[in-house]
């Protein structure tokens, strides 16, 4: 790799003085004997650092590639909760795995003993920039690429040097590797969450998306109890100042349908429902974008080719420079992470107004379920409950065929809390606002996957409008036999055998079959999520 210097920086007494003051505020942390440290540094300052430091490629366009090396996704097995006197009666253990106060305490020491004499990148940041209280988060990392793309998700402060308060510190340091007989871990990596001390170590993984999951699930612990509900989820803003949310595990439609043109972005991913409507937990976007194209996502697409933008795992002539969005031979976890103002359109202050309209989206596989209905709040209550959606047969290893996928409230795996906690907030937000609640179902119609074929995006895109400009409210509708469902009998621009997925069926026996079926495995993921 051709490494490009960054420019000359002539040390001053000012300087010297910003180092000894992070350097002081780092050692009461227990971080000490560190080599250079990086303070607040710009994105473009972190772009050229990156790359002379062989973190990674600048693309053609001012992009920044990185590969992530064995971890391109997630380490769900690996990430941990210290269960102490304040944890114990609070977290859903059935969902979370447990890390002892004493492997934690060891586990840190060895982390801070391993930075001395390391280079570290420092960003004070902030969470819920737009919230009326937001989450100071420090993070300190030992990859200058890893600093720039949490700047994207997050919020630089405003604070002046010496007044940032950090509640929450992050300590990323993928070059270490966890020990399970001394750590209390299950392998060499480790994501270790201390609720009550306020920090989080990870080690093992250069994935980035373990960062920002992080955040989400400290604030998932934190907001419930000051009346706000975090929420996995896009939004976004009509042109009559009506807010929309899109509740959608990977794969439904989630950002796409969100990045409306014709719509304010207010986000692509986290958000709170407190007091004064919805804010956005983050300020940019973490998009995936194998196969993504001008054509169907053209705000995506745009702001994943400019300048200092991150491309996780994204394939690279290394000739012309040249990005290749359909190269999934790393990962088909491919991603962009991007700050808000890439987006043209995106909410000034990331902010709405309390939802007209809550969509819950599924791309369901087995073809059964409509491509829209109307909810009632109780069903709305269900849908987030179970949280479902399809993996398809080719997408990961060892799924030979559609496979049925339950994450309560779109999130499990960042769930400090139990479900009902977070179902019962969203239950009471729905009925003290009057929103409206719709199933979206982005899958397959005529059979599943295999046999039937994927709705159209623009059939999609149409049944959206009617629910967001509320004629979905006028039309006439039937009761579906096997989930209870409102499903509209004709809408505008939609073909009205769609619009009843047993008629798209060429054989109706086999869609009834699979209907009853996938009908008794969402009664059983609710009983199951009921009862813990």
């Amino acid at each position: 790799m051709n490494a490009i210097a960054p420019a000359p920086h002539v040390v001053t007494a000012s300087d010297e003085a910003r180092d000894c003051l992070i350097r002081s505020e780092l050692s009461r942390f227990g971080l000490s004997w560190l080599a250079k440290i990086s303070w607040n540094e710009a994105n473009w300052r972190l772009v050229q650092k990156s790359v002379a430091r062989g973190e990674a490629q600048l693309s053609a366009t001012g992009a920044l590639v990185v590969e992530t090396g064995a971890h391109t996704g997630r380490s769900p097995k690996d990430k941990f909760i210290v269960r102490d006197e304040s944890t114990e009666s609070q977290i859903w253990w059935d969902n979370n795995k447990p890390m002892s106060p004493r492997h934690f305490e060891v586990l840190k020491a060895d982390m801070l003993a391993f930075a001395r004499m390391k280079d570290i990148f420092v960003q004070d940041l902030e969470a819920c920039p737009g919230a009326a209280k937001n989450l100071p988060v420090r993070l300190v990392v030992s990859a200058a690429w890893s600093a720039l793309f949490m700047r994207h998700l997050l919020k630089p402060t405003d604070a002046k040097d010496g007044e940032f308060r950090p509640e929450l510190t992050i300590i990323c340091l993928p070059g270490f590797k966890a020990d399970p007989a001394r750590h209390g871990t299950s392998s060499e990596t480790v994501i270790a969450l201390n609720l009550a001390e306020g920090t989080v170590l990870i080690g093992g993984t250069a994935y980035a998306g373990e960062m920002k999951k992080a955040v989400f699930t400290v604030l998932n612990h934190l907001l419930p109890a000051h009346g706000v509900l975090p929420m996995h989820c896009s939004a976004n803003i009509g042109a009559d100042g009506r807010t929309a949310l899109f509740f959608g595990l990977s794969g439904t439609g989630k950002t796409t349908l969100s990045a409306d043109p014709e719509r304010a972005l207010i986000g692509d991913d986290e958000h709170g429902w407190g007091d004064d409507g919805i804010f956005n937990i983050e300020n940019g976007c973490y998009a995936k974008v194998i196969n993504l194209s001008a054509e169907a996502e053209p705000a995506i697409h745009k702001a994943a080719h400019e300048f200092g933008t991150v491309l996780e795992n994204v394939g690279m002539d290394a000739a012309t420079g040249e990005v290749d969005l359909a190269d999934g031979s790393r990962t088909e976890n491919t991603r962009a992470a991007y700050g808000l103002s890439k987006i043209a359109n995106a909410v000034p202050g990331a902010m709405g107004a309390h939802p007209d309209v809550l969509v819950m989206l599924t791309a369901d596989a087995f073809g059964v379920l409509p491509p829209v209905a109307k909810l009632t709040p109780e069903q709305a209550m269900e849908q987030f409950l179970i949280g479902y959606t399809a993996k398809l047969a080719g997408t990961e290893r060892g799924v030979k065929e559609p496979e049925a996928t339950f994450s309560s409230c779109f999130g499990a795996p960042f769930l400090p809390l139990p479900p009902q906690a977070y179902a019962d907030l969203l239950r009471e937000k729905i009925n003290a606002h009057g929103t409206r609640c719709y199933l979206l179902n982005t899958g397959w119609t005529g059979g599943a996957y295999g046999v039937g074929h994927r709705m159209k995006l623009s059939a999609t895109r149409a049944m959206l409008k009617s629910i967001l400009d509320g004629s979905v409210e006028q039309a006439k509708t039937r009761i579906d036999a096997n989930f209870g469902f409102a499903i509209p009998v004709e809408l505008a621009g939609v073909d009205s055998k769609l619009l009843d997925p047993r008629e798209a069926w060429p054989d109706k026996a086999a869609y009834d079959e699979a209907a009853t079926a996938l009908a008794g495995r969402f009664a059983k993921a609710l009983t199951k999520v009921q009862t813990n």
